[in-house]
């Protein structure tokens, strides 16, 4: 089945031998009948030509950014958001440098930093500029910011020398495309809710029990599921943090707020409950704000098990029901603990001691702990990255 029919890809050209192959790119994505739009750098006008590209794409190539007939027609802004994705092919060491550090001097930069869109880019250059530490340390950002990368491959060069840094054959290129549509696809038809952030419980209308999460890795599972297709509803605790339009946003406060509307979005095929809910709340809240005193005694009720109770509710439970633990020791011991006593899938658990990870940091080392006895670590990475792993991990669960 063709899963790229009519899609909208624009195609950046950058500077490099391999820039040639974007020809047969373009000539291969148009056979699979996708709509183009092309962006060449200057260098790359060196390689090959304007005409010769809107010659294979039907389609008006886009160079200099400060062009008033290209702006007239069609800003930056308004070229990144009308492609349903970015290919950058060739990207070269420079691309790939001002990407990561965030430059934006011509019309490829600035449409790639100003996209709403998944940005896939094939890499060609010299072995030892792929080396480099500085192109690792790049890419390596990148990766970081939802960039695909594809390839390179080791081979014979343009220079002579042979090694990593061939840029992938067009053929493997359109494949990797057609395959990410295709998981959008098929994740389409499913239906994901992650719970994320803190709760407020309050003990006056200005004081309230509350926790440290910044809600940035339910944030982030958020927006991995839907990157990949997912029909995804985040429920948050307060937080100050941003989320993609096509995410299904709802705001709460306290746990009861958040597990009545966990209730209402529900069935699910996933329900991942990253948020740290308060455990307990303030029996009796008092109506007008407490004066000081010189002790206060409040006197406090579990709050309701979000988890343990859509885990173990039989005709509300989703298919995976996924459970996070924060602790500061013993964690294998309370996390297999928990994965019981909540009758989860699995547990994703971090030792919130070290302050380098967990609560506020964007970064994070976890372990998954499955019902059948198996645990698995991922070890330290950006919140995104580990996100990502977990969904790759639902994916392959629920397919």
């Amino acid at each position: 089945m063709n899963n790229l029919k009519d899609k909208k890809i624009l195609l950046i050209i950058c500077g490099g031998v391999a820039a040639y192959k974007s020809l047969e790119v373009i000539r291969l994505l148009k056979k699979k009948g996708v709509i183009i739009k092309t962006i060449i750098t200057k260098s790359g006008a060196k390689f090959v030509t304007p005409l010769s590209i809107s010659s294979l794409s039907k389609s008006k190539v886009y160079q200099d950014l400060f062009d008033n007939e290209n702006e007239a027609e069609m800003d930056h802004i308004s070229l990144s958001r009308w492609a349903d994705l970015i290919l950058i092919a060739p990207a070269t060491a420079n691309t790939i440098s001002k990407l990561a550090n965030g430059n934006s001097d011509d019309l490829a930069s600035t449409v790639a930093l100003a996209s709403n869109k998944k940005i896939f880019i094939a890499p060609a250059m010299n072995v030892r500029m792929w080396d480099h530490q500085s192109t690792k340390q790049n890419t390596a950002k990148l990766k970081t910011y939802n960039y695909k990368l594809i390839g390179p491959e080791i081979g014979d060069m343009a220079c002579g020398e042979y090694g990593e840094g061939k840029m992938s054959e067009p053929i493997k290129i359109v494949d990797e495309l057609e395959n990410y549509f295709k998981s959008l696809k098929k994740n389409n038809r499913l239906k994901a809710i992650v719970t994320a952030g803190p709760t407020n419980e309050y003990i006056d209308p200005v004081r309230f029990i509350t926790n440290k999460s910044s809600g940035k890795q339910g944030y982030e599972i958020a927006k991995s599921l839907s990157n990949k297709g997912f029909d995804t509803t985040l429920i948050s605790g307060p937080t100050n943090l941003e989320i993609n339009d096509n995410i299904r946003l709802i705001k709460v406060e306290t746990a009861e707020e958040m597990f009545q509307i966990t209730l209402k979005n529900l069935p699910a095929d996933v329900a991942i409950f990253s948020a740290a809910v308060s455990d307990y709340k303030v029996k009796n809240i008092y109506k007008e704000k407490i004066k000081k005193q010189d002790n206060l005694n409040l006197e406090l009720e579990k709050n309701v098990d979000i988890l343990n109770y859509i885990s173990n509710h039989n005709s509300l439970r989703p298919k995976l029901v996924i459970g996070f633990a924060a602790e500061t020791k013993n964690l294998e011991k309370y996390a297999t603990q928990k994965l019981v006593e909540k009758n989860c899938d699995w547990i994703v658990a971090n030792d919130v001691s070290n302050k380098k990870i967990g609560f506020d940091s964007d970064f994070n080392e976890v372990s998954i702990f499955y019902k059948n006895n198996i645990s698995e670590k991922l070890k330290y990475k950006s919140k995104f990255e580990i996100s990502d792993e977990i969904t790759e991990k639902i994916i392959n669960h629920l397919n």
